[in-house]
């Protein structure tokens, strides 16, 4: 019997993107948990990647090499970093509804990050792609504005630094943590141990 597996995310994260185009291939369940990386990184004193000049070069580099392995588009957003308040909070929204529903909405925002990069952060481009996506704008806005769903997106936030989360994406296998993209095998072998 496979164990379940916990996916803590964000949309602002090219690796959390790549994980997400695996979620299928992980033998298990998985249950997408949206926190607000900005509030993990102030939390931990952890940061991004790419403020480190040298490691941020590597990173982009070794983005495009996972991306090619998985066969999935990747392109580096020319908008980045971008603040995913917004974003996170509809995802949490969008979970709150249904699990179709966050999954609908995830395959309308990742592939606009990070695939066929947008400026997310714009308002008004972020209400042009929940349009084409079907999604009501000022349904949208209400939910993202609501304060259980703000409330909702802390407690998970907080919920994952409290278990050890520093990064994004980070995996649950019951307590046994994984940190990274490139950690699936690990995750898949976790899940299994059944």
């Amino acid at each position: 019997m496979t164990r379940s597996i916990e996916f803590f995310f964000d949309v602002g994260s090219p690796a959390s993107y790549l994980a997400w185009t695996q979620r299928h291939t992980l033998g298990a369940p998985v249950t997408l948990r949206p926190m607000l990386l900005g509030g993990v990184f102030k939390a931990t004193g952890n940061a991004s990647p790419v403020s480190v000049p040298a490691k941020g070069r590597w990173m982009m580099a070794d983005l495009q090499r996972w991306a090619a392995r998985h066969g999935v588009p990747f392109r580096m957003n020319p908008h980045f970093p971008i603040n995913t308040l917004t974003l996170m909070r509809g995802a949490t929204a969008m979970q709150r509804q249904d699990e179709a529903v966050l999954d609908r909405y995830l395959s309308l925002v990742f592939p606009a990050m990070w695939a066929e990069p947008r400026n997310l952060g714009d308002a008004v481009v972020l209400a042009a792609l929940l349009a084409e996506g079907g999604f009501n704008g000022e349904a949208f806005q209400a939910a993202v504005s609501d304060a259980e769903v703000k409330a909702a997106l802390v407690a998970t936030t907080e919920e994952a630094v409290a278990r050890g989360v520093f990064g994004a994406p980070t995996f649950f296998v019951g307590d046994e943590m994984h940190f990274g993209q490139d950690r699936l095998d690990f995750v898949r072998e976790a899940a299994a141990r059944g």
